[in-house]
Protein backbone atom coordinates (compact mmCIF):
# COMPACT_ATOMS: atom_id res chain seq x y z
CA UNK A 1 0.00 0.00 0.00
CA UNK A 2 1.51 3.69 -1.04
CA UNK A 3 1.57 5.88 1.92
CA UNK A 4 -0.99 8.47 2.84
CA UNK A 5 0.12 11.79 1.68
CA UNK A 6 -1.80 13.45 4.35
CA UNK A 7 -0.72 13.84 8.18
CA UNK A 8 -4.34 13.54 9.57
CA UNK A 9 -7.15 11.39 9.19
CA UNK A 10 -9.81 12.50 6.65
CA UNK A 11 -12.17 15.29 7.79
CA UNK A 12 -15.88 13.56 8.61
CA UNK A 13 -18.67 15.35 7.36
CA UNK A 14 -19.65 18.36 9.49
CA UNK A 15 -16.33 19.11 9.71
CA UNK A 16 -13.85 21.55 7.29
CA UNK A 17 -10.46 21.49 6.91
CA UNK A 18 -8.41 24.20 8.28
CA UNK A 19 -4.89 24.32 6.95
CA UNK A 20 -2.14 25.13 9.89
CA UNK A 21 -0.20 28.27 9.41
CA UNK A 22 3.53 27.56 8.26
CA UNK A 23 2.83 23.86 7.67
CA UNK A 24 2.52 22.18 4.85
CA UNK A 25 -0.87 21.74 3.11
CA UNK A 26 -1.39 18.03 3.46
CA UNK A 27 -0.83 19.06 7.34
CA UNK A 28 -4.17 20.66 8.08
CA UNK A 29 -7.07 20.06 11.23
CA UNK A 30 -10.82 19.38 11.03
CA UNK A 31 -12.84 22.14 12.32
CA UNK A 32 -16.99 21.42 13.33
CA UNK A 33 -18.97 23.77 11.28
CA UNK A 34 -20.02 26.54 12.62
CA UNK A 35 -23.84 27.44 13.98
CA UNK A 36 -25.93 27.75 10.61
CA UNK A 37 -23.25 25.99 8.24
CA UNK A 38 -23.12 22.25 6.79
CA UNK A 39 -20.55 19.83 5.46
CA UNK A 40 -21.73 16.86 3.35
CA UNK A 41 -18.46 15.08 2.28
CA UNK A 42 -15.07 14.30 3.65
CA UNK A 43 -12.70 16.72 3.56
CA UNK A 44 -14.71 19.47 2.17
CA UNK A 45 -12.66 22.64 1.75
CA UNK A 46 -15.22 25.04 3.89
CA UNK A 47 -18.57 25.00 5.06
CA UNK A 48 -22.15 25.26 3.34
CA UNK A 49 -24.39 27.84 4.72
CA UNK A 50 -28.39 26.23 5.10
CA UNK A 51 -31.42 28.49 3.81
CA UNK A 52 -33.25 30.38 5.75
CA UNK A 53 -35.90 28.00 6.11
CA UNK A 54 -33.51 24.84 7.48
CA UNK A 55 -31.21 24.73 10.56
CA UNK A 56 -28.25 22.08 10.89
CA UNK A 57 -28.71 18.82 12.60
CA UNK A 58 -26.65 17.94 15.80
CA UNK A 59 -23.82 16.89 13.49
CA UNK A 60 -23.87 20.10 10.98
CA UNK A 61 -24.42 17.04 8.13
CA UNK A 62 -27.67 17.69 7.09
CA UNK A 63 -29.93 21.03 6.77
CA UNK A 64 -33.49 20.02 8.59
CA UNK A 65 -36.65 22.28 7.86
CA UNK A 66 -37.33 24.79 10.37
CA UNK A 67 -40.81 24.19 12.46
CA UNK A 68 -43.40 27.17 12.31
CA UNK A 69 -44.02 28.78 15.68
CA UNK A 70 -46.98 30.50 16.64
CA UNK A 71 -50.51 30.27 19.33
CA UNK A 72 -52.41 27.51 17.78
CA UNK A 73 -55.57 25.78 18.91
CA UNK A 74 -54.34 22.32 18.77
CA UNK A 75 -51.86 23.08 21.51
CA UNK A 76 -52.75 23.01 24.91
CA UNK A 77 -51.38 26.77 25.75
CA UNK A 78 -53.94 28.00 22.91
CA UNK A 79 -56.57 25.32 23.79
CA UNK A 80 -56.72 26.88 27.26
CA UNK A 81 -56.78 30.10 26.67
CA UNK A 82 -59.11 29.95 24.10
CA UNK A 83 -61.52 28.39 26.07
CA UNK A 84 -61.10 30.78 28.66
CA UNK A 85 -62.11 33.19 26.64
CA UNK A 86 -65.20 31.21 25.78
CA UNK A 87 -66.02 31.03 29.43
CA UNK A 88 -65.75 34.75 30.23
CA UNK A 89 -67.78 35.90 27.69
CA UNK A 90 -70.52 32.70 28.04
CA UNK A 91 -70.34 34.50 31.65
CA UNK A 92 -70.67 37.59 31.10
CA UNK A 93 -73.74 37.22 28.48
CA UNK A 94 -75.04 35.45 31.69
CA UNK A 95 -75.05 38.45 33.82
CA UNK A 96 -75.89 40.86 31.14
CA UNK A 97 -78.88 38.22 30.90
CA UNK A 98 -79.45 38.53 34.61
CA UNK A 99 -79.60 42.38 34.97
CA UNK A 100 -81.97 42.64 31.74
CA UNK A 101 -84.47 40.53 33.98
CA UNK A 102 -83.79 42.34 36.59
CA UNK A 103 -83.61 46.01 35.24
CA UNK A 104 -86.71 47.18 37.28
CA UNK A 105 -85.43 46.54 40.56
CA UNK A 106 -83.64 49.33 42.91
CA UNK A 107 -80.24 48.14 42.20
CA UNK A 108 -80.16 48.00 38.57
CA UNK A 109 -81.66 51.53 38.32
CA UNK A 110 -79.61 53.03 40.78
CA UNK A 111 -76.25 51.90 38.86
CA UNK A 112 -77.40 53.45 35.39
CA UNK A 113 -78.74 51.02 33.04
CA UNK A 114 -77.48 52.71 29.45
CA UNK A 115 -74.08 52.88 31.31
CA UNK A 116 -74.23 49.12 33.04
CA UNK A 117 -75.95 47.57 29.53
CA UNK A 118 -72.60 49.47 27.41
CA UNK A 119 -70.07 48.28 29.67
CA UNK A 120 -71.44 44.92 29.76
CA UNK A 121 -71.84 44.88 26.26
CA UNK A 122 -67.36 45.91 25.79
CA UNK A 123 -66.79 43.41 28.46
CA UNK A 124 -68.29 40.58 26.31
CA UNK A 125 -66.17 41.59 23.34
CA UNK A 126 -63.53 42.19 25.13
CA UNK A 127 -63.39 38.75 26.16
CA UNK A 128 -63.87 37.64 22.30
CA UNK A 129 -60.42 39.37 21.26
CA UNK A 130 -58.09 36.85 22.13
CA UNK A 131 -59.78 34.82 19.62
CA UNK A 132 -58.11 37.43 17.02
CA UNK A 133 -55.28 36.11 18.87
CA UNK A 134 -55.17 32.82 18.29
CA UNK A 135 -54.52 30.62 15.02
CA UNK A 136 -53.20 31.32 11.84
CA UNK A 137 -51.83 34.77 11.69
CA UNK A 138 -53.00 36.56 8.25
CA UNK A 139 -52.89 40.20 7.02
CA UNK A 140 -56.73 40.75 8.05
CA UNK A 141 -55.88 39.34 11.89
CA UNK A 142 -52.86 41.63 12.33
CA UNK A 143 -54.95 44.50 11.08
CA UNK A 144 -57.86 44.30 13.53
CA UNK A 145 -56.77 42.55 16.90
CA UNK A 146 -54.35 45.09 18.23
CA UNK A 147 -56.95 47.96 16.78
CA UNK A 148 -60.08 45.59 18.03
CA UNK A 149 -58.42 45.00 21.55
CA UNK A 150 -57.73 48.99 22.00
CA UNK A 151 -60.73 50.11 21.44
CA UNK A 152 -62.87 48.17 22.91
CA UNK A 153 -61.17 48.69 26.03
CA UNK A 154 -60.95 51.91 26.10
CA UNK A 155 -65.12 52.12 25.70
CA UNK A 156 -65.02 49.41 29.19
CA UNK A 157 -62.63 51.88 30.92
CA UNK A 158 -64.49 55.45 29.59
CA UNK A 159 -67.84 53.39 31.09
CA UNK A 160 -66.38 52.92 33.87
CA UNK A 161 -65.16 56.51 34.63
CA UNK A 162 -69.09 57.82 33.65
CA UNK A 163 -69.82 55.42 36.33
CA UNK A 164 -67.37 56.82 38.89
CA UNK A 165 -68.62 60.50 37.63
CA UNK A 166 -72.42 59.55 38.09
CA UNK A 167 -71.38 57.66 41.54
CA UNK A 168 -69.87 61.76 42.28
CA UNK A 169 -72.75 63.69 40.99
CA UNK A 170 -75.53 61.86 42.31
CA UNK A 171 -73.89 62.17 45.86
CA UNK A 172 -73.58 65.49 45.68
CA UNK A 173 -76.95 65.89 43.91
CA UNK A 174 -78.02 65.25 47.65
CA UNK A 175 -76.57 68.65 48.80
CA UNK A 176 -79.34 71.02 49.13
CA UNK A 177 -79.04 74.07 46.11
CA UNK A 178 -76.36 71.45 44.33
CA UNK A 179 -76.69 72.03 40.50
CA UNK A 180 -75.29 68.58 39.86
CA UNK A 181 -78.55 67.07 39.93
CA UNK A 182 -78.95 68.39 36.40
CA UNK A 183 -75.93 66.45 35.61
CA UNK A 184 -77.41 63.30 36.32
CA UNK A 185 -78.80 60.85 33.44
CA UNK A 186 -77.13 60.64 30.41
CA UNK A 187 -75.05 63.12 29.68
CA UNK A 188 -71.96 61.76 31.84
CA UNK A 189 -72.62 59.26 28.88
CA UNK A 190 -72.90 61.45 25.96
CA UNK A 191 -69.61 63.95 27.64
CA UNK A 192 -67.20 60.85 28.42
CA UNK A 193 -67.72 57.90 26.58
CA UNK A 194 -68.11 58.82 23.31
CA UNK A 195 -65.44 61.57 23.11
CA UNK A 196 -62.84 59.50 24.77
CA UNK A 197 -64.13 56.36 22.85
CA UNK A 198 -63.69 58.06 19.42
CA UNK A 199 -60.33 59.97 20.44
CA UNK A 200 -59.04 55.99 20.73
CA UNK A 201 -60.47 55.53 17.71
CA UNK A 202 -58.50 58.49 15.99
CA UNK A 203 -55.26 56.99 17.61
CA UNK A 204 -55.47 53.98 16.10
CA UNK A 205 -56.57 55.78 12.63
CA UNK A 206 -53.15 57.37 12.98
CA UNK A 207 -51.55 54.29 13.62
CA UNK A 208 -52.81 52.25 10.38
CA UNK A 209 -52.19 55.05 7.74
CA UNK A 210 -48.30 55.52 9.23
CA UNK A 211 -47.39 52.14 10.08
CA UNK A 212 -49.85 49.77 10.22
CA UNK A 213 -48.99 46.33 11.69
CA UNK A 214 -48.44 43.12 9.51
CA UNK A 215 -47.22 39.72 9.30
CA UNK A 216 -43.90 38.66 9.74
CA UNK A 217 -41.50 35.66 9.25
CA UNK A 218 -38.90 35.75 12.31
CA UNK A 219 -36.38 33.60 10.89
CA UNK A 220 -33.78 34.51 12.93
CA UNK A 221 -34.72 34.67 16.42
CA UNK A 222 -34.82 30.70 16.95
CA UNK A 223 -32.37 28.31 16.15
CA UNK A 224 -35.32 25.44 14.75
CA UNK A 225 -37.88 27.52 14.83
CA UNK A 226 -39.46 30.43 12.36
CA UNK A 227 -41.38 32.84 14.25
CA UNK A 228 -44.96 33.49 12.50
CA UNK A 229 -45.76 36.67 14.42
CA UNK A 230 -47.58 40.08 13.27
CA UNK A 231 -45.34 42.88 13.72
CA UNK A 232 -46.77 46.15 15.44
CA UNK A 233 -45.71 48.20 12.41
CA UNK A 234 -44.93 51.34 15.15
CA UNK A 235 -44.29 49.89 19.14
CA UNK A 236 -44.72 54.00 19.91
CA UNK A 237 -48.32 53.95 18.57
CA UNK A 238 -49.12 49.94 20.42
CA UNK A 239 -47.70 51.95 23.63
CA UNK A 240 -49.70 55.09 23.02
CA UNK A 241 -52.60 53.05 22.81
CA UNK A 242 -52.19 51.37 26.01
CA UNK A 243 -50.94 54.69 27.29
CA UNK A 244 -54.76 56.22 26.72
CA UNK A 245 -56.06 53.50 28.13
CA UNK A 246 -53.96 53.63 31.27
CA UNK A 247 -54.99 57.55 31.67
CA UNK A 248 -58.36 57.14 31.54
CA UNK A 249 -58.23 54.06 34.18
CA UNK A 250 -55.69 56.08 36.79
CA UNK A 251 -57.99 59.17 35.99
CA UNK A 252 -61.22 56.63 37.28
CA UNK A 253 -59.24 54.90 39.95
CA UNK A 254 -58.34 58.65 41.42
CA UNK A 255 -61.69 59.81 40.77
CA UNK A 256 -63.09 56.39 42.79
CA UNK A 257 -60.54 56.37 45.80
CA UNK A 258 -61.66 60.21 46.47
CA UNK A 259 -65.34 59.40 46.90
CA UNK A 260 -64.49 55.40 48.81
CA UNK A 261 -65.65 57.32 52.31
CA UNK A 262 -69.26 58.41 50.76
CA UNK A 263 -71.89 56.20 52.22
CA UNK A 264 -72.27 52.80 50.27
CA UNK A 265 -75.80 53.07 49.53
CA UNK A 266 -75.50 56.16 47.68
CA UNK A 267 -72.60 54.68 45.21
CA UNK A 268 -70.27 52.08 44.23
CA UNK A 269 -66.78 54.32 44.70
CA UNK A 270 -65.49 51.44 46.64
CA UNK A 271 -66.21 48.64 44.00
CA UNK A 272 -64.73 50.78 41.57
CA UNK A 273 -61.16 51.84 43.56
CA UNK A 274 -61.06 47.88 43.90
CA UNK A 275 -61.50 47.11 39.98
CA UNK A 276 -59.25 50.02 38.58
CA UNK A 277 -56.38 48.96 40.98
CA UNK A 278 -56.41 45.20 39.64
CA UNK A 279 -57.05 46.49 36.27
CA UNK A 280 -54.02 48.71 36.43
CA UNK A 281 -52.05 46.60 38.13
CA UNK A 282 -52.54 44.07 35.51
CA UNK A 283 -51.30 46.06 32.76
CA UNK A 284 -48.29 47.48 34.86
CA UNK A 285 -46.85 44.16 34.98
CA UNK A 286 -48.06 43.37 31.22
CA UNK A 287 -45.39 45.64 29.97
CA UNK A 288 -42.08 44.59 31.02
CA UNK A 289 -43.24 40.81 30.51
CA UNK A 290 -44.27 41.65 27.23
CA UNK A 291 -41.13 43.14 26.44
CA UNK A 292 -38.90 39.56 27.67
CA UNK A 293 -40.89 37.25 25.93
CA UNK A 294 -40.66 36.10 21.81
CA UNK A 295 -43.44 34.24 19.09
CA UNK A 296 -46.07 32.59 20.86
CA UNK A 297 -45.13 33.27 24.41
CA UNK A 298 -45.30 37.07 23.86
CA UNK A 299 -49.14 36.42 22.57
CA UNK A 300 -49.91 34.70 25.35
CA UNK A 301 -48.74 37.52 27.67
CA UNK A 302 -51.29 40.02 26.08
CA UNK A 303 -54.14 37.46 25.77
CA UNK A 304 -53.82 36.63 29.76
CA UNK A 305 -53.49 40.47 30.46
CA UNK A 306 -56.74 40.99 28.30
CA UNK A 307 -58.92 38.01 29.76
CA UNK A 308 -57.28 38.83 33.75
CA UNK A 309 -58.33 42.14 33.68
CA UNK A 310 -61.18 41.75 32.14
CA UNK A 311 -62.45 39.29 34.12
CA UNK A 312 -60.84 41.54 37.68
CA UNK A 313 -63.52 44.71 36.01
CA UNK A 314 -66.67 42.04 35.79
CA UNK A 315 -66.03 40.60 38.99
CA UNK A 316 -65.34 43.60 41.56
CA UNK A 317 -67.99 45.63 39.72
CA UNK A 318 -71.01 43.22 38.97
CA UNK A 319 -70.58 39.84 41.19
CA UNK A 320 -71.63 41.73 44.93
CA UNK A 321 -74.81 42.94 42.86
CA UNK A 322 -75.59 39.51 42.00
CA UNK A 323 -74.92 38.30 45.07
CA UNK A 324 -77.63 40.84 46.13
CA UNK A 325 -80.38 40.07 43.43
CA UNK A 326 -80.33 36.30 43.13
CA UNK A 327 -79.00 35.33 46.78
CA UNK A 328 -80.28 38.37 49.15
CA UNK A 329 -83.87 39.63 47.26
CA UNK A 330 -84.82 41.18 50.65
CA UNK A 331 -82.17 44.00 50.23
CA UNK A 332 -82.97 45.00 46.62
CA UNK A 333 -85.45 47.42 48.26
CA UNK A 334 -85.47 51.39 47.64
CA UNK A 335 -85.95 51.52 50.88
CA UNK A 336 -82.29 49.64 51.77
CA UNK A 337 -80.85 51.79 49.13
CA UNK A 338 -82.07 55.21 50.64
CA UNK A 339 -81.33 53.86 54.28
CA UNK A 340 -78.84 56.20 54.80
Amino acid sequence: MPPRSTCVESCHPGQSMFVQPEKQVCCYDCVQCSTGRISIQSDAEQCQECPEDKYPNENHNQCLPKKLNYLSYGEPLGAALAFASLFLSTGTAMVMRTFIRHRDTPIVKANNWSITCTLLSSLLICFLCPLLFIGWPGKVTCLLRQMVFGIIFTLAVACILAKTITVVLAFMATKPGNRARSWIGKRPAVLVIIPSSFLQVGICGVWLAMAHPFLELDMHSQRDEILLECNDGSPLMFYLVLGYMGLLAVISFMLAFSARKLPDTFNEAKLITFSMLVFCSVWISFVPTYLSTKGKYMVAVEIFSILASGAGLLGCLFLPKLYIIILRPELNTRKHLVRR
